[in-house]
Order: structure tokens, then sequence, then C-alpha cells
């Protein structure tokens, strides 16, 4: 009897445990999937899921005797989407009193708490990665954003963060205040070769995985040319991208005017964020080097308007450079800039809208937001496409985006990591 008991045991014990070992499988009957790679959609694919990550994607294919099916044979299956600029710790800065607000009034727990929050609007809305550009005076708060929702407390999309931007002291918000009131600034202040490679190790001590520098402000025509004044010297600008590619870290550079954009260059960035400035020069440049473009389209059309002075001509400015930046073979990469403009007020797959309007084709305008970003975070190999290997983070539209890319503002269906966040599929 004794044996008996024993051997129920240990083959109960050995049940559980290739139990617990065996990740959950699911499979998916797709309509029309989009996977990022090939030029045509495929009919009635089947993608099979085991735990986090795509196990097969087959054309027709039949899924295994009992396996949870979800069916969407009625809608059109992408990769998630992934939005490379983003501020989940702002919540629109259209004024200044706006941007004061938020940093004099709201301390930065509430922040994290808003940002959270911010991050889960963009997972409902298809995006299951972000970049998150810096966080406005809130410190180090997008670390702790991104852990919680990597340690599942909380939904939102992967994260990686560039915490604190970058800027010389004097040259960013908030400015105006009396000089005996100690405010908090936008930006963490870098003055010096020294302070950049410091400021640098700093920020990659405390979880940043991208750094992020403001390189120019004032924006002023001169002509047909968006001109700006260089915040850093090269050798600062220099110090601080030579010591993050150091480190592992890839460096993102707010560049709008000509000037800055230039200045950004010569340094040395991975990125070159908003580039309203852009010229044929630097386009041919970028394209050389293998520099990626953030356009943001979506804030600086939003934000024009209400800013007056240059910025519905920059905005112009940037609409005739899109297509030649395509042409050109400039890497574009989706992001929204997100925090710029409310998440509440605005849905950030409006930006592959623009880019279709502005001379992409749909197809091209949804890898600008899977495919290319991903490659941009260091991730396609886990991300961006919809096959083997990869995480299943997989989201679904009713209609045909290819047809009609606004459809990409209708979500119905979002899974991150094998994990399902919405399900409206009627």
């Amino acid at each position: 009897m004794r044996r008996f008991v024993a051997a129920f045991l240990l083959s109960l014990v050995t049940f559980l445990g290739a139990s617990a070992q065996t990740p959950h499988s699911i499979a998916i009957r797709a309509g029309k999937l989009i996977d990022g790679k090939s030029e045509k959609p495929i009919e009635n694919a089947l993608i099979v899921i085991e735990g986090d990550t795509i196990k097969s994607v087959t054309p027709s294919g039949k899924a295994p005797s009992g396996m949870e099916t979800i069916d969407l044979s009625k809608a059109t299956v992408l990769a998630g989407f992934i939005d490379a600029h983003t501020h989940v710790m702002l919540n629109g800065d259209i004024t200044s009193e706006e941007y004061d607000t938020q940093l004099l009034k709201e301390s930065i727990p509430y922040r994290a708490i808003l940002g959270a929050r911010n991050a889960d609007i963009a997972l409902l809305h298809g995006f299951t990665t972000l970049r998150d550009v810096e966080t406005e005076g809130a410190m180090f708060a997008d670390v702790d954003v991104k852990m919680a929702i990597a340690r599942g407390e909380v939904p939102g999309p992967r994260m990686q963060v560039a915490t604190r931007a970058m800027a010389p002291t004097g040259m960013y918000p908030l400015l105006g205040y009396s000089w005996e009131l100690k405010v908090p600034t936008g930006v963490q202040s870098v003055d010096g070769v020294d302070g950049a490679r410091k400021a640098v190790r700093e920020q990659a001590m405390y979880g940043a995985d991208w750094i992020k520098y403001y390189s120019d402000r004032r924006y002023h025509f001169e002509g047909d040319v968006l001109h700006s004044m260089v915040n850093f010297t090269d050798e600062e600008a220099r110090a601080i991208v030579d010591e993050a590619h150091r480190l592992g870290k890839k460096v993102a550079a707010h560049a709008i005017g000509s000037d800055g954009i230039a200045a950004a260059l010569r340094a040395g960035v991975d990125t070159i964020e908003h580039g309203d400035g852009l010229t044929d020069a630097l386009m041919d440049e970028m394209a050389k080097k293998g520099v990626y473009w953030v356009p943001t389209i979506t804030v600086g059309v939003y934000v024009a308007p209400g800013r007056g002075g240059n910025w519905p001509k920059m905005a112009d400015l940037q609409r005739e450079n899109f297509p030649k930046a395509i042409k050109k073979g400039v890497k574009i990469a989706l992001g929204t800039d997100a925090g710029g403009f409310d998440w509440k007020v605005l849905n950030e797959a409006k930006e592959f809208e623009y880019y279709v309007q502005y001379g992409m084709t749909p197809m091209q305008a949804i890898r600008a937001g899977t495919s290319v970003p991903a490659e941009l975070l260091g991730w396609s190999d886990k991300l961006g496409t919809v096959e083997a290997g990869k995480w299943a983070d997989i989201v679904a539209v009713s209609g045909d985006p290819l047809k009609d890319i606004t459809e990409l503002q209708r979500v119905v269906f979002v899974m991150k990591g094998g994990t399902v966040y919405k399900n409206d599929v009627k």
C-alpha cells in the first residue's frame, strides 16, 4: 500500500511539474494576415501561440484538436504597433501654463499613476510597444512604470525609456521664475564634456535604455530653410553620444531646425526626433549613415494652430519633406509625441493616416509602425512581424487597412505576449 501511495504521489508531482512547465497553447484564425514581411496579406492564416511566443504561422492551416482558438476570421490581423516617441508622464502641453501646472502642481507619484494609465490607453489602441523619450521633470519614474508593466502589476505596452532628457543650463523650461525660487526643470541640465559623460552614466545607472538630448531651440525661417539655435557645443554633444554608445545605449536627439539636425548628425546620434527642417543634404546624410527619422507628425499638426508663429509653416515644411525622405531611402519610424497632446484626446494611430496622406503606401505606413521601429529598438528578432519565434504581440481590425488606413484607429483585438487585453470582435 505504501509503495502504491508513493508511486501515485510521485506520478502526481511529475504530472503537475510537467503541466507547470508546459506553456499554454492557443490558435488564432486570421481572415487576413498582414505579417509585415509579405507584400500581400495571407488569407485564412492560422497562428499558433505557445506561452508568449508565436510557434507557427500557416496559410489555411488547421488548429490542432482541442486547442483553444480565437476566431478572427472576419478581421485583418497585424503585428502590434510600436510608437517610438512618447511621453507617458505628460498629458498635453500646448501652452506653457499647462506644462508648468504639470511640473509645479502634480507630484511625481501622481504623474506616474497617470503615466501607467496612459500606457494602458496606448495598449488598448494597439500599441504593444513604446519608446518613451523623457519624463519632463518626473525624474526616473518612467523606469518605475516600465517595471510595473514588465512585472504584470499593471497592464501596458513593452517599454524602452530615456528617463531625463538633457539640455545645457538655462535652455529649457521651467524658465522665467524669480531667481529666488528653485523650480523643477523639464530636463537634466548638463554642461561641459565631463558633465555630459557623468549625466549619461547616471541615467544609465538608474535604468535608462536610451539617452535623449535637446539639440536645438528657437526655430526661425531664412527663406525656405528652417534654422535653429544649437544648444550644445560639438564637443559636449559628441561626449553624450560617445559615452552612451560606450555603455551600449542609443541616442535620440530632439532636432527641429536644420542647424540642430546637422549638429546631431555630426555628434553621431541614432535617431532624429521631429526633424521638421530637414534639407536634401541632411536627408542624404541620414540615409547614408542609417540614422532613423521619427517625424511625430500628429503632434505637429495638433499644436501648430494654438502655438501660431512659425509652427504652422513648420508643419507644412514637414509635409513637403516627407515624400522626399521616402524617395531618398531615409528610415522612417512611427512616433507620435503622445503626451505632447492629451492621451485621451487623440488616438496615436492617427500617425499612420498622416504617413499615407504624405506619400507612403498603406503597407509602407504599417511597416513604419511595426518592423522599422522594432529594428530601431534592437528588438527586430522579437517584434515587428507576425512569424514563428517572435513575441505574440498581435492586433486586429475589422476592415482592410490597405484600402482604408484609418482602420488602424479602430483596433478591435489586442494581444501582448500571448495575453488578450482587448477583444471586441463581432
